[in-house]
């Protein structure tokens, strides 16, 4: 080989390099860790949690400033993670393309690293060996490469030299092509290629430029609550503003109108919606979590409950990503193999000479396949000795190997396996039980299996230059599959019954998805294939998508195609993979899936979750999550408008009746310091409803905040607020001294403040449903707010902090009244409201 290609000068390599650049990939676009920081702290969801909290710390509330605080400097800490999220992704593809070469140059062979490979080098390629970049191979002996790195199909592709200058387009996938492609593996057999690709003009290059320009979404909950905050926030400093000058001027003291602006102020500062946000996508990722479940970008957890369609890849997340026998077939008869079955003559004949037959260090998934069933069987091959191997050709199809066993008298034994008509050819068969071969490898193969036959023979020494000189006995059929993960048929149907389309995405052949597909209860009606697609526009494409179950033979750029088609029809895609040729479709999906176990590095910082336990059952976890965090997302949102009404209606209403003002800013405080841990742990912690995972998928276009939402919540306070206002209107008509008056009201909103969390802990069951369900947040709240407000009540400094008289037996029995008979009122109208509330 040195003798016939001598390969670049180095002084042609050393100008190649310094001319066209490293063999990695660039690092164009990076930005710097002052201008991510600058870019963060420009956006308007800081700014508003930032100018809460000097409000709160202008009034002298320390505790709720610093708390603001702290979570403006969460969401920057969040925020700069996740812009820093591309450069990862990069880099882990740089690492991925920097193996060890050996090329030839000047003549002689030499071990180079990765990134020093230029164009026009010739690279030596043997069996374990990384490619370094892509290149047309101009030799090739049994040559076999493990390219699911870029297609996502384990069985690895044969290779043969290139034979002219007409050759097809390099793409990875597909048996008997000239070209290998950067990252891939070479899995059998050596080969020289000339290097025609580095860096990120390769295939795996494409793919790190392809990440780099996709967008991702901004998230929707956060533009709609800072929306909401800056109508709320402007309404209130208006009222506020108001409350000052009208008090001014109605009752002439200035300094009790600025008080008097304050608490309304406080009473309606919406400072709890970006807050709870914050809190509910933190909780939600520990909770994925805590299901084996990483989140990497928090949209995701807002629009699991949104999906509409799951497309899944086939290799590594329906299946195991591992070849292993399923079938054998011999003697007329077919065993169905799993890891307990027993093997027994012929069964067991067979599975020996196909371990025979394979390497025995072997890298070849289907020879290790072969080798695991030997061992799973108890069949022993210690002692035996390799005397020759006859590989692979293009005219024959078949591995043979001939071996010494241990006994001296034995003669020797010759185990050959490969397509059922190059070992029909072996064996001499006659046209009818060919034919009756070939019809039974087909049977096999429909049912989605790698389809080998097997054959045996027995020599002597001098050993023949080719194996067709043997006089071979065919054994039977050797059915080989990556097999179906046991947890995904459930996890389809689930998926199904909450309205979600699953479709399967693969880069095999359209009869192994197929098959597949049936065992898994995916739609194998419809398929649709690369080559097609690659002649469709995008407009064909996008009317294709909506009716196709199975997409196969399909090269990277077509999956990112698929989602971005599905996406613009209006579905919400979910996107699930492992590597990376899936990257970049992950990305571009709404929610990214990567296996976390088996997926490489490119596949997890692509995605926006990621599976750690690579267990496709997982993802219906996920989704049951991630619509329970929303549903619990919606309860305390309508929660905190429904318990603002009272407050800021009891503030209010003083005021505009004289009457002596019912709150000060303690009040106010008091109230806030119940609202807060109700709304941001009570919430988050309630359990899923009941039929969270029978509802189809939300709209894409619905509003976290919904007209009935809103209107229910409104309907809630003015059902608090009324009887509260009455209450105290009729105590101070009646001669109760002020402090006791306020007092009694207080006590009343507040007891209704924990009353309102029961009726929006479930907007379809009832109260009586909703006790049973267990929720110890609630508990704990409930019990320290009571336990406060007694303490106030109680303690002599506390009533005259709060300005509060004595309260007696008779009037905690009207509280009881009032509180029950709000909470029965509220209960009677969610019957006619549940059905808005829910759709």
């Amino acid at each position: 080989m040195q003798a016939m290609f001598q390969g670049l000068t180095s002084r042609e390599a050393a100008a190649r390099l310094a001319a066209e650049g490293p063999n990695e990939l660039p690092h164009a676009g990076h930005r710097s860790l002052p201008r991510i920081l600058r870019d963060v702290l420009s956006e308007p969801m800081f700014g508003l949690l930032l100018g809460a909290g000097l409000i709160y710390l202008f009034l002298g509330d320390t505790v709720e400033a610093l708390l603001l605080l702290v979570f403006a400097s969460l969401s920057v800490v969040i925020a700069v993670v996740q812009e820093t999220r591309s450069e990862r992704v990069l880099e882990a593809l740089r690492d991925l393309t920097s193996p060890r070469a050996l090329v030839i140059r000047d003549g002689e062979r030499k071990r180079i690293a990765g990134r020093e490979v230029v164009r026009g080098d010739l690279i030596v390629l043997s069996e374990g060996d990384r490619v370094p970049a892509d290149a047309t191979l101009i030799q090739a002996r049994e040559l076999e490469i493990d390219e699911s790195l870029l297609t996502g199909e384990s069985v690895p592709v044969r290779k043969r030299a290139a034979k002219g200058t007409t050759e097809a387009k390099a793409q990875p996938g597909g048996d008997d092509l000239p070209y290998v492609f950067s990252g891939t593996l070479v899995v059998r057999g050596q080969g020289l290629a000339i290097v025609h690709a580095t860096g990120a003009s390769s295939e795996i290059g494409r793919i790190g430029q392809t990440l780099g320009e996709i967008e991702t979404a901004p998230p929707r909950l956060s533009r709609q609550t800072a929306r909401l905050v800056r109508i709320a926030a402007g309404i209130g400093l208006l009222c506020c503003v108001l409350v000052f000058v009208l008090y001014g001027l109605l009752r002439g003291s200035w300094l009790a109108a600025l008080l008097a602006g304050i608490t309304l102020g406080m009473s309606m500062l919406p400072e709890e919606f970006p807050l709870v946000l914050t809190v509910f996508m933190v909780m939600g990722a520990w909770r994925l979590s805590q299901a084996r479940v990483l989140t990497r970008r928090a949209a995701a957890i807002e629009m699991l409950g949104e999906a509409t369609v799951l497309c899944t890849d086939k290799t590594g997340t329906l299946t195991e990503n591992r070849m292993s026998v399923v079938a054998l077939h011999a003697a007329g008869s077919t065993l169905a193999v799993t890891e307990q079955t027993p093997l027994a003559p012929p069964f067991s004949r067979l599975a020996i000479t196909a371990a025979l037959a394979s390497a025995s260090e072997a890298y070849d998934p289907m020879d290790r396949a072969c080798q695991e069933l030997a061992r799973r069987a108890g069949i022993d091959t210690a002692g035996f000795s390799l005397e020759r191997l006859y590989g692979l050709t293009p005219e024959l199809m078949a591995v043979t190997q001939v071996w010494r066993t241990p006994a001296e008298d034995e003669p020797l034994r010759v185990a050959a396996k490969g397509a059922p008509e190059a070992i029909a050819e072996l064996c001499r068969l006659d046209a009818e039980k060919r034919a009756a071969l070939v019809e039974e490898a087909d049977r096999m193969a429909a049912a989605g299996m790698r389809v080998l036959a097997v054959a045996e023979a027995s020599a002597s020494a001098p050993l023949p230059e080719t194996p067709r000189s043997f006089a071979f006995n065919l054994l039977g059929l050797v059915g080989l599959a990556d097999p179906l993960r046991p947890s995904v048929p459930a996890a389809i149907r689930e998926c199904q019954a909450a309205g979600i389309r699953v479709v399967m995405i693969t880069g095999d052949y359209p009869i192994t998805a197929k098959a597949i597909a049936r065992q898994a209860g995916l739609d194998a009606d419809t398929v649709l294939d690369g080559p097609t697609i690659a002649q469709m526009s995008d407009a064909e494409l996008e009317a294709a998508v909506r009716h196709v179950g199975i997409f196969a033979r399909i090269v990277p750029a077509q999956k990112l195609r698929i989602v971005q088609a599905l996406k613009a029809k209006g579905d919400v895609v979910a996107m699930t993979g492992d590597g990376v040729n899936d990257a970049p479709s992950l990305k571009a999906a709404d929610i990214g899936i990567a296996m976390g176990g088996r997926g490489t590095d490119v596949a997890r910082e692509a995605a926006s979750l990621v599976l750690l336990d690579d267990d496709f059952g997982s993802i219906v976890r996920t989704i049951r999550l991630g619509r329970r965090i929303y549903d619990n997302l919606r309860k305390a949102m309508a929660y905190i408008i429904a318990v603002h009404v009272p407050i800021a209606g009891l503030a209010l209403l003083p005021l505009l009746a004289g009457m002596p003002l019912i709150f000060g800013p303690v009040h106010i405080a008091f109230l806030e310091m119940v609202i807060d841990p109700v709304c941001s742990m009570v919430f988050e912690a309630e359990p899923a409803e009941a039929d969270v995972m029978a509802r189809p998928p939300r709209a894409a276009t619905s509003p976290l905040f919904s007209p009935a939402l809103v209107v229910w919540s409104l309907l809630q306070g003015a059902a608090a607020l009324i009887p509260l206002g009455l209450l105290y209107s009729l105590a101070l008509r009646r001669g109760l001294p002020e402090g006791d008056a306020r007092a009694l009201t207080f006590v009343s909103l507040v007891l209704l403040d924990l009353g309102l969390v029961v009726v929006n802990r479930s907007f379809t069951t009832s109260l009586a449903d909703v006790f049973g369900k267990g929720n110890r947040a609630l508990w704990w709240v409930s019990a320290v707010t009571l336990a406060l407000l007694a303490l106030v009540l109680l303690w002599p400094v506390g009533r005259e902090l709060f300005r509060f008289g004595p309260l007696h037996s008779d009037d905690l029995a009207l509280v009881a009244i009032i509180v029950l008979s709000v909470l029965a009122a509220l209960e009677w109208l969610k019957g006619f409201w549940r059905a808005k509330l829910i759709a």
